[in-house]
C-alpha cells in the first residue's frame, strides 16, 4: 500500500504498538484484526497526507533526470525496474483510501464486511468504490498506454 518497504515497516511497528496499547480486551478475535486493519490504514493515510508534497517534490525531480538521461539500449532488467517504478508511481496516484481499498480486496483477499470494518465505512459502499478505484486505476494505466500493446 505504501509502495516503500521501509515506510511500510515503520507504520506496521507504530500499528502493533498502538494496538497492544489499546483497551482490546473486550473484543473477539474478528474485532481485533479489523481494529488492528483500521489502526493501519489511518496510519498509512495519514502518512501519505504528510509526505504528498515531499513525494510529489521527488518525483518531479526523478521525472525530469530519468528523461535527461534516457537511453534506448538499456538492458531488460533496468526496464522491469523503469516499469516498477511507474507502477508505482500510478499507485501513488490514487487516493489513499482507493490504495487501501485495492490493498485490501486484491492483496490481503479480505471480503468487504471486513474492508469496511477496516476502513470504518458502510460494507454496501464498498462494491462502489472498488469498482471507482478499479476504475481510475485502469484509466491511469490507459493514460500510461499500458496494455495497449500487441502480444
Amino acid at each position: 500500500m505504501l509502495g516503500n518497504p521501509s515506510q511500510a515497516d515503520d507504520v506496521l511497528q507504530e500499528a502493533f504498538c498502538r494496538f497492544l496499547t489499546a483497551p482490546v480486551e473486550q473484543l473477539d478475535e474478528h474485532e481485533q484484526r479489523a481494529y488492528l486493519f483500521r489502526i493501519a490504514s489511518n496510519l498509512a493515510i495519514d502518512h501519505f497526507r504528510r509526505h504528498k508534497r515531499e513525494q510529489k517534490v521527488m518525483e518531479d525531480a526523478n521525472s525530469s533526470r530519468t528523461a535527461s538521461s534516457a537511453n534506448p539500449s538499456t538492458p531488460s532488467h533496468a526496464h522491469a525496474s523503469g516499469l516498477r517504478l511507474d507502477l508505482s508511481k500510478m499507485f501513488s496516484e490514487l487516493k489513499p483510501q482507493e490504495r487501501a481499498l485495492l490493498w485490501l480486496a486484491y492483496v490481503e483477499g479480505s471480503a468487504h464486511d471486513e474492508i469496511a470494518d477496516s476502513l470504518g465505512l458502510k460494507p454496501k459502499s464498498i462494491r462502489v468504490l472498488l469498482f471507482r478505484a478499479r476504475r481510475r486505476l485502469a484509466a491511469l494505466l490507459r493514460q500510461k498506454e499500458w496494455g495497449t500493446e500487441a502480444s
